[in-house]
């Protein structure tokens, strides 16, 4: 059997995350990153004046990417030193001896490893933005084709004033708007932390360029532009901000509470037979209950969800416990509630996108639960009517009263059916409305301006968000 099978591995990789998501974080990705920097740093180096040749450069560009060799020779530097950046700095320079003399010059271990965690979140967020936005196209597809679909509301999971399927969605589309536009906004403010030095003065690139500011400033800016960032931050510790860590997460955290909700919703009506989530033809939702159609998919964003939630605590601990310019306290928290963070929203992303290409809805069974309820909602109407008929409101509503209290017990203590309807029209009392208690009882006519409320929703906020996401960055497929 294979070894790897015997060790513990994080359901988040082996089970859920997107291939993307996973080679994002890992120390492939990580440590080629570095190769990277080193290279631009040296690029930069050279660039300004210090004595760096092209060969070296071009020994350090074509090793960029490690192979197993690599690995190896800097996890047995590390179990010497005890230093994961300077044991890759060795690996590095064993493949590119000429280059060895220069690597990582001038720089800290946060040169390194603080500018590839940027990278690698930034990248992130350009992985989770496209599904992001496609799973809030989704939705407004289907808010769109049952915008005028009623179906009961519910305040306090009591049955409420009517609403529509689609308006019903559109608070869904809501709550992931404020969640994208926050992720847009947090992603667009990313920085580099840039050649700051050991604790962020440029000391040693000052040394470097023997004490030329203008030289330091220069090579800050092309090794940031390098990277692909537009800006750095001008004041540092050792690391960048570690409020930065909190604002991305503090994002992600709130996408698993929409999230959450609206996958908590869908297991509700799923469990009324209103709305399904996909169900394959040959999946089994129970293995004693072969009935069931378990909304799996939803119970599964709802508890990773819950774990994105928790996972925003750490950060906010992290930067109130960083003392001066920076503890060591942060990093083995950050390797995993960084990581696990954007995994879980990638995973949930992706299963929401699932779920809302393939949502089931059943208006025979929403028609059958508006009209256990609607009688008595219909009640006001119905004492409006008769009044306009020339009815006594206060003797109106007394027998309204009646009628509606014997209705209620063959329902609660027969269990029959709602049959108000039929009481008022086998009472003679009623009979200036009899004629108008179709027109009356009909749903739509209660659902206010809800399929209005989701044409304005979709074009005023939604389709310009899309529209702009399918121009710039092909968000939307």
């Amino acid at each position: 059997m294979d070894l790897e099978f015997k060790k513990y591995r994080s359901p988040l990789v082996s089970r859920y995350a997107s291939k993307e998501m996973s080679f994002n974080f890992s120390d492939f990705k990580k440590c080629s990153t570095w190769r990277k920097l080193w290279t631009i740093l040296a690029k930069a180096e050279q660039q300004l004046g210090l004595e760096i040749s092209s060969k070296q450069i071009e020994d350090m560009e074509q090793h960029i990417e490690l192979n197993e060799d690599d690995f190896r020779v800097a996890s047995e530097e590390e179990k010497i030193r005890r230093h994961d950046v300077m044991a890759h700095v060795h690996a590095f320079g064993v493949r590119c001896p000429s280059a060895a003399p220069i690597i990582h010059l001038g720089a800290t271990s946060c040169y390194v490893g603080d500018n590839t965690d940027l990278i690698v979140m930034r990248d992130a967020m350009d992985i989770i933005l496209p599904k992001f936005a496609r799973c809030i196209h989704r939705l407004s597809n289907f808010a769109e084709q049952y915008q005028s679909l009623p179906t009961l509301g519910f305040t306090h999971f009591q049955p409420a004033q009517i609403t529509t399927v689609g308006k019903r969605a559109c608070l869904w589309i809501q709550d992931l708007l404020t969640d994208f536009q926050n992720a847009v906004r947090i992603r667009n403010n990313l920085r580099f932390r840039g050649t700051q030095g050991a604790t962020g003065t440029q000391a040693s690139f000052l040394a470097l360029f023997d004490g030329n500011v203008d030289k330091v400033k220069e090579l800050n800016k092309l090794v940031t532009e390098m990277a692909g960032f537009s800006k750095c931050y001008i004041i540092t510790g050792q690391t960048y901000p570690r409020k930065v860590d909190s604002d991305i997460l503090s994002v992600l955290s709130s996408l698993g509470s929409s999230i959450h909700k609206i996958c908590t919703d869908i297991r509700l009506l799923a469990n009324m037979k209103e709305i399904e989530e996909p169900f394959e033809k040959s999946q089994i939702g129970s293995s004693a209950m072969a009935y069931k159609r378990n909304p799996m998919r939803s119970e599964r964003c709802c508890s990773l969800a819950r774990h994105l939630i928790t996972l925003s605590f750490n950060p906010l601990q992290t930067a109130a416990v960083q003392w001066f310019e920076r503890t060591l306290d942060d990093s083995a928290n950050r390797r995993i509630c960084i990581p696990e963070a954007f995994l879980t929203a990638d995973i949930i992303l992706n299963t929401l996108q699932n779920i809302s290409e393939g949502l089931v809805v059943y208006p025979k069974v929403i028609e059958r639960h508006i009209k256990q309820e609607l009688p008595f909602m219909a009640t006001e109407n119905v004492i409006m009517a008769m009044v306009k008929s020339g009815g006594d409101r206060q003797e109106v509503h007394e027998h309204i009263r009646v009628l509606s209290q014997e209705a209620a017990a063959v329902v609660k203590q027969e269990g029959g059916e709602n049959d108000l309807v039929d009481r008022i029209m086998g009472d003679s009392f009623f009979t200036p409305i009899h004629g108008q208690m179709q027109c009356l009882m009909d749903p739509s006519s209660f659902i206010g301006r809800a399929s209005q409320q989701v044409t304005e929703f979709l074009e005023e906020e939604i389709k310009p968000v899309l529209l702009k996401c399918l121009f710039v960055n092909k968000f939307v497929k």
